[in-house]
């Protein structure tokens, strides 16, 4: 469910017309509903109550300092994966102790700040990256609690780039040697074993492969308590889909996956941390952009818009679908049209959809892409020099601009050309 509905012939965020930003803010631009946003998180809030545990946002959805202050201002933690978003969480106001620190390639620099800095736990991923928090902490007079990531080699059956528990991908220890990982871990200073951390991957329609790792890690936890080691805590991932499609797709909620955790894990007696970032922000978000042409080709009209994949990759990369709509709804028995929807941007992988139907628009006419707001803006980039886009951030009839448009002038000032050019 989101907020982002027509009304009265038109297409509102909220209480908000959708024009009326477009006509303030210009196009293209991201905005997000705060209260889909509040609503999803509190459902895996819900999905998780008897249990003691923490919802941690995986902020690399969505990195906006405003949404990580409003949800943690509704009690959420963060997922981190780099210093760059350690320390955007804790500019948002983001307690230290609901930070956990995850990532296959943390440096010894990321180490200290967020050891200096104060964290929940880092979820270590490989020996070398063991010795070297010892050492960090060592030298700081530090602990630090660490769960150690095991790859269950689990298939996840999602798209290959975003598939995270498979035995040949980078992420984690095997879960066949974890007791000896373990060992190494409980023999060197500085570092306090607190439990276990699994993530098998991004945008999962299927329940099964969860409960596949899970079960895993249940009895992975029998066996590393009986060796000595104290696991009080599971972090057990996000990875939850959203439907892309509006129709055709009905991915698990967060009850019935909360109602997992506790069958497979629940009798364990230990914290649950999970990492949902997707089904928190994906349907949060619309990505809004305007028509330039509409182009007649050999055998196809392509519909040009002032969007591109710099502002939005994920059709380009993962050849991902969104849903397009008009933000002027169409009248029952308006004329459709078949549409290669296509940025501007000199790549013919600048392409949002092919073949797509959709009622008939023009030039000027505004389009917005559903379930935008993961994995939109955080990945976008000023390719062809294009400035990123605003991001907008609505309240009920409120809105504000959360990251403005930059200038040519402030874009190109970046650039540093050395006296000897």
């Amino acid at each position: 469910m989101d907020h982002f509905l027509y009304r009265d012939g038109v297409l509102y965020a909220e209480d908000v017309p959708v024009a009326e930003i477009a006509a303030q803010v210009g196009t293209p631009f991201y905005v997000y509903s705060s209260a889909t946003l509040l609503r999803h998180f509190r459902l895996f809030d819900e999905a998780l109550a008897g249990m003691d545990h923490l919802v941690c946002f995986a902020m690399k959805s969505l990195s906006n300092q405003a949404i990580l202050h409003l949800l943690a201002e509704a009690g959420a933690g963060m997922d981190v994966v780099s210093g760059g978003e350690y320390a955007r969480a804790v500019a948002a106001g983001v307690p230290s102790d609901r930070i956990v620190f995850s990532g296959v390639g943390k440096t010894r620099i990321e180490m200290r700040q967020a050891l200096q800095g104060g964290i929940r736990q880092f979820n270590v991923e490989s020996e070398p990256e063991m010795h070297a928090l010892s050492a960090v902490a060592v030298e700081l007079g530090k602990i630090a609690p660490i769960t150690i990531r095991v790859n269950p080699d689990v298939d996840a059956k999602t798209h290959a780039k975003i598939a995270t528990g498979k035995s040949e991908n980078k992420f984690g220890v095997p879960i066949s040697r974890a007791r000896e990982v373990y060992a190494l871990a409980a023999s060197l200073p500085g570092l306090e074993v607190i439990g276990i951390d699994v993530h098998i991957g991004s945008q999962l329609t299927d329940l099964a492969p969860f409960e596949a790792a899970y079960l895993k890690v249940a009895e992975l936890t029998e066996q590393l308590r009986a060796d000595g080691h104290t696991i009080k805590r599971l972090d057990l991932g996000g990875g939850l889909g959203i439907p892309y499609q509006q129709i055709n797709e009905a991915p698990p909620s967060p009850q019935d996956y909360g109602a997992l955790i506790k069958r497979t894990v629940g009798h364990l007696g230990c914290e649950i941390e999970i990492e949902p970032g997707r089904l928190i922000s994906g349907n949060a978000g619309l990505m809004v952009s305007k028509v330039i042409y509409v182009k007649d080709g050999a055998d196809r009209q392509f519909l040009i818009i002032d969007g591109a994949m710099n502002d939005l990759i994920r059709p380009a990369m993962y050849d991902a679908h969104h849903d397009i709509v008009p933000v002027v709804q169409p009248a029952p028995g308006a004329d459709q049209a078949t549409y290669d929807i296509v940025g501007p941007i000199c790549e013919s992988g600048d392409t949002f959809a092919k073949g797509r139907s959709m009622a008939q628009v023009g030039p000027d006419d505004l389009v917005a892409f559903r379930s935008a707001g993961a994995y939109g803006a955080v990945m976008a980039s000023e390719y062809n020099s294009r400035p990123l886009i605003p991001e907008v951030l609505v309240h009920r009839d409120q809105f504000a601009v959360i990251r403005a448009r930059p200038t040519f002038d402030e874009m190109i000032a970046r650039d540093i050309i050395p006296v000897w050019v």
